[in-house]
């Protein structure tokens, strides 16, 4: 859809920090933001696959600049920051979709250090970036913070329970932020993704056992697609969700039903 003045969707003159946006859901939400006129800001941690990314955006007409951070690094953050104030003179969106998940198995075979590579990459991240681009939100008249947790994170998978215990503490940081910042004009909400045909999860849907037993528990019958992430991305972004903050919108197929 292409934005007009006439849309609450419209984002120009909009600017968004997108995390995790070499691919998948962090692409198609950077693409989908940048439709609508934002400047996007597109970052992961590896500088060659994200300045591929900004190159995509920018061939397709949109405003994008791609710089490599870390999330679980806050010296990376804060030059995550720096570059998007720089380059585009502000902050309008932060989008905290990077996450990591570094193990598969039961909680008795899991140890410390995975633990917390994490809780800081899928936690302290997004807290670190929303508090660094806090103030220059509230600078320009307020902003939107959108977390980007996981079905998970409502009710935990077998296999996958640090990640469902870290993909929880974002929805509830979420509820959070949303009550100490709703004053300042910051809204903040978390986005509950189903399983998406990405990278990341291709563990999941490349198993056939387990997608016929995903599969039969989703009302609509399919997993998603990274493309119908971005449209909730976009709303929460914009003017028209100017009255949602704190809430939890999942984008499930109905699997949480």
């Amino acid at each position: 859809m292409t934005s007009t003045d006439s849309t609450p969707f419209d984002l120009t003159g909009k600017v968004a920090i997108v995390t995790g946006a070499s691919k998948g859901i962090g692409l198609a939400i950077a693409h989908g933001l940048g439709q609508q006129g934002a400047s996007v800001v597109v970052s992961s941690r590896n500088e060659d696959t994200i300045e591929a990314a900004a190159v995509q955006l920018r061939e397709a007409g949109l405003a994008a600049t791609g710089v490599s951070a870390h999330m679980g690094d806050h010296e990376q953050i804060e030059a995550l920051v720096a570059a998007a104030l720089d380059k585009y003179g502000g902050i309008d969106v932060v989008v905290n979709n990077a996450a990591t998940n570094p193990v598969y198995g039961p909680l008795l075979e899991t140890d410390a250090r995975a633990f917390d590579k994490i809780i800081d990459v899928n936690v302290r991240g997004p807290l670190e970036l929303a508090k660094l681009a806090h103030p220059h939100m509230v600078r320009r008249g307020g902003g939107s913070v959108i977390n980007v947790s996981s079905i998970d994170g409502v009710s935990p998978d077998s296999g996958l329970g640090l990640y469902s215990m870290s993909k929880a503490a974002l929805i509830n940081l979420t509820k959070t932020m949303a009550l100490e910042w709703g004053r300042d004009g910051v809204r903040v909400n978390a986005i509950v993704p189903g399983l998406i045909q990405t990278k990341f999860s291709s563990a999941l849907w490349s198993d056939d056992g387990r997608m016929r037993e995903f599969l039969a528990r989703v009302p609509l019958g399919r997993m998603g697609q990274p493309e119908e992430i971005a449209p909730m991305a976009v709303f929460l972004a914009s003017s028209a969700s100017s009255y949602c903050t704190g809430a939890v919108f999942a984008a499930d197929g109905g699997s949480l039903i």
